[in-house]
């Protein structure tokens, strides 16, 4: 009987595979394009995914004053940061945090569906509120969703 071998992915050889991909943010619902985005910086659209190597790509997210929120969310739902001290937790509303700061907005989205671990996967992560990027120079592909 012969066996098969187990690939692990070792993260001298990762470096040179990454891709940069490009997402429209126009018209998308903000959890759906959070988990896709998420999936894709971890790496699991690949098939050489290993849990304890950074194997993801880079994503570039335009047009992140665009996103779309469903059923009340926009009202509903709140951004919270903690100072620290007592009574130093802040919380504002999706429609507040999407009219001053989208950027910001899908940053937090994106970065609640990523693991807490050491390979910090957010630093892949580019948003940017209107069509333009600095990042043409890395050719990115459109990542649809």
């Amino acid at each position: 009987m012969q066996g098969y071998k187990t690939f692990m992915a070792k993260p001298r050889d990762v470096e040179q595979q990454r891709k940069w991909y490009l997402v429209d943010a126009t018209d998308i619902p903000l959890g759906r394009l959070a988990a896709r985005v998420a999936r894709v910086l971890m790496g699991k659209h690949k098939p050489e995914y290993t849990p304890h190597v950074d194997t993801g790509d880079f994503v570039v997210i335009i047009n992140a004053a665009n996103v779309k929120l469903t059923g009340r969310k926009i009202d509903q739902s709140l951004v919270y940061s903690y100072s620290g001290y007592k009574g130093g937790l802040k919380s504002v509303p999706y429609r507040v945090m999407l009219e001053k700061n989208p950027e910001r907005l899908v940053e937090i989205v994106v970065k609640g569906m990523l693991p807490r671990n050491k390979l910090k996967y957010a630093r892949k992560l580019k948003v940017y509120a209107g069509p333009d990027h600095p990042h043409e120079a890395q050719k990115p592909e459109i990542l649809d969703i």
